[in-house]
């Protein structure tokens, strides 16, 4: 294992330093590019301090900075460098790009970079263009031509007196930054400096909350990207890390970073479906935001913002709207209504009135969000691309198939030719688009879509990771609804395993997969083998999500149509009961599975030769979401009950008319 500590640190920097040095005194009359690479502000200033000093004898020494509203290197240099030869020019500014939302000022400075040369080569001196690693980790992919007439380029690692003293975490983000590049650091070499901090100063010192918390979104960050070499220890790693952090911020009253880092390991919570550790942390945090910035501080909303996206993943959607509102309230006011964290919000607020239903109150969120992100951050932008995707998925769930389908097609489009064609978006705008097709009956079409995004999660994530096991499920349940009962088993039981080793037993997904699990051995009418994973599921969802959760209500139907198969009707009719007023309590009468549930209790009173207390719930359902597998099944039940039969139509029928009215 290679260990840095802070004496390596200093003698790795000192021989780049050299190197640096010498390559500018021997470019000196002639275009040389140099890149050097810095994270910390201070050490940057003293390395350059250093060698403006050991070169004042040429006494044509500039310093640089790019505008930050227009970084072209070729306008700063030509605007603030008088002399064309024998001159240096330090270059400074491009590490106040790319944080903040400002993808759209780096992407301004990538395309200046990639159009400079030509404009530079009548300068005949060296040019030290100082960078921090983020955006060297992108410079070579977004600018290649710049890059390929680079000189030389010079990494500059922090130093451990610098680490604890400036933060490498971007304390004010309300999620782990995603930034492959944001650390230099490996995990064992940070390990080794964290050592080396508590013998330099003790384990009681407030200098290692820093590193705690650097250490806490090392791991964190590596566990959810799926990079981790061992999940379990390092998602153990991350949250004893986030602890000792907020053991000392607690101590010495660093309530701004307390809060962060009380955020953040919620955010671990969250990820790992342990809502009810989440939610403590949540509000603590949101407390100290309260108190330490006012009300209505951005940061406040984006507290907000996370308590709701909780309670939404708990269903508990009536606690989730109002504070969902309030960030959005904050966020108009205090960024005006046009910021990118406005449409966020929008976004947010659509995604929670799409899953109770209200796709009516939905849409004019979601075009409003996309509007805004196309106008401020541009028509190819990912952030675009997101929204292109849930204004899809809203149609999907509409049955409007045809206005879905070329949404996801831009989506899928953006993200390919942004984010490169083997990026985890472009994986699951494939798999959308491939439900799409599933959906439509065009399995040829989406058999292949899956595929791709199975393949593509399992190169750039890992065969373990979650976002695989979504893709087996999905692959397993193409091949369920073909009848391919042998191909999609051993898909089911391979999502199964993944999920339970890297979410854990009792986490939702778990419960996920032993429902679908259970559905096909209800199929091969292997009942005796579905029931128990049927409790299994239901038991997860009730704890994990609570008693009145819409997923618990589907585990209940589920169950109550395991019983109706097996024609145990008093023991499936409290469940389609129960699942009944859970739905309806949660999501309002006119959802698509109230219809559902509906429809299910008459299925069931029918066949227990109930017709009349049947027809009357048929004409209850109105079946506002019908598809093809509810056709399906209500042709293989109502077969033999033409008065059935002749209700459901005439539900349809009124359905249809509402339904081309509004189109």
């Amino acid at each position: 294992m290679n260990t840095l500590t802070n004496e390596s640190i200093i003698n790795a920097n000192e021989q780049t330093y050299m190197s640096l040095l010498v390559s500018i005194e021997a470019g000196i009359g002639m275009l040389q590019i140099f890149i050097a690479v810095c994270d910390a502000d201070r050490q940057r200033e003293n390395i350059i301090a250093n060698y403006e000093k050991e070169l004042a004898y040429t006494d044509n020494i500039y310093r640089v900075y790019l505008d930050s509203q227009e970084p072209s290197l070729k306008q700063a240099i030509t605007q603030q460098v008088t002399l064309k030869e024998n001159a240096i020019a330090t270059v400074l500014g491009a590490e106040k790009l790319g944080s903040f939302n400002q993808d759209e000022l780096l992407k301004k400075f990538f395309g200046y970079l990639q159009w400079t040369r030509e404009a530079l080569r009548e300068l005949k001196m060296p040019i030290i263009l100082w960078i921090p690693s983020r955006i060297y980790a992108q410079i070579a992919k977004q600018a290649p031509d710049f890059w390929s007439w680079r000189n030389g380029v010079f990494h500059f690692q922090p130093e451990l007196s610098l680490v604890t003293n400036e933060l490498l975490i971007n304390r004010n983000s309300e999620v782990i930054l995603d930034n492959q590049a944001s650390s230099i650091f490996s995990p064992e070499q940070l390990e080794a400096s964290l050592a080396e901090a508590i013998n330099q100063w003790g384990e009681n010192s407030s200098k290692l909350e820093t590193l705690y918390s650097q250490l806490g979104n090392l791991y964190s960050k590596r566990v959810q990207s799926g990079k981790s070499a061992d999940r379990e220890r390092e998602l153990a790693l991350a949250e004893q890390y986030f602890n000792r952090a907020i053991v000392l911020q607690t101590q010495f009253q660093q309530q701004d970073a307390l809060a962060n880092s009380l955020n953040n390991l919620a955010l671990l919570y969250y990820s790992q479906g342990r809502y009810n550790d989440a939610e403590p942390l949540y509000l603590q945090s949101l407390d100290i935001r309260k108190r330490q910035l006012g009300d209505d501080h951005p940061d406040v909303a984006s507290s907000l913002n996370n308590l709701a996206l909780l309670y939404y993943s708990q269903g508990r959607y009536n606690d989730a709207e109002p504070l969902y509102l309030q960030s959005l309230d904050i966020r108009k006011r205090q960024l005006g209504d046009d910021h990118p964290d406005v449409a966020s919000s929008l976004n947010n607020l659509a995604l929670l009135y799409y899953s109770q239903g209200r796709y009516n109150d939905a849409e004019p969120l979601y075009l409003q969000s996309l509007d805004i992100r196309k106008r401020q951050l541009g028509d190819d932008h990912p952030d675009v691309a997101s929204s292109l995707n849930n204004l899809a998925l809203l149609y999907y769930s509409q049955g409007r198939y045809n206005d879905a389908e070329p949404l996801y097609l831009q989506s899928l489009d953006i993200r390919k030719r942004q984010l490169g064609d083997d990026h985890p978006d472009v994986a699951s705008s494939l798999n959308n688009l491939a439900l799409l097709y599933y959906s439509q009956g065009r399995y040829n079409d989406a058999e292949p879509l899956y595929l791709q995004s199975l393949d593509i999660r399992k190169r750039q994530l890992g065969d373990d990771h979650p976002d695989v096991a979504s893709s087996l499920n999905n692959l397993a349940l193409l091949y369920y609804s073909q009848g391919r009962y042998n191909d999609a088993e051993p898909l089911y039981l391979q999502s199964l395993d993944i999920w339970k080793r890297q979410l854990g037993d009792d986490h939702p997904s778990v419960a996920t997969s032993l429902n679908n699990l259970a559905g096909l051995y209800e199929s091969q009418g292997r009942y005796n083998d579905a029931e128990p994973l049927y409790l299994q599921s239901l038991d997860i969802r009730k704890r994990q999500l609570g008693d009145d959760h819409p997923d618990v209500a589907s585990s209940l139907n589920n169950l109550a149509g395991l019983y109706e198969s097996q024609g145990r009707y008093n023991d499936a009719e409290p469940l389609y009961l129960q699942s009944l007023d859970i739905w309806k309590r949660q999501l309002g009468d006119d959802h698509p599975s109230v219809a559902t549930s509906l429809n299910n209790l008459a299925l069931l009173y029918e066949s227990q030769g109930k017709y009349s207390e049947a027809e009357n719930l048929a004409k209850q359902a109105n079946f506002p979401a019908f598809n093809t597998e509810t056709a399906l099944t209500l042709l293989e039940k109502i077969e033999n009950n033409p008065e059935l039969l002749l209700s459901i139509r005439e539900s349809l029928q009124q359905q249809t008319d509402a339904s081309d009215d509004n189109t």
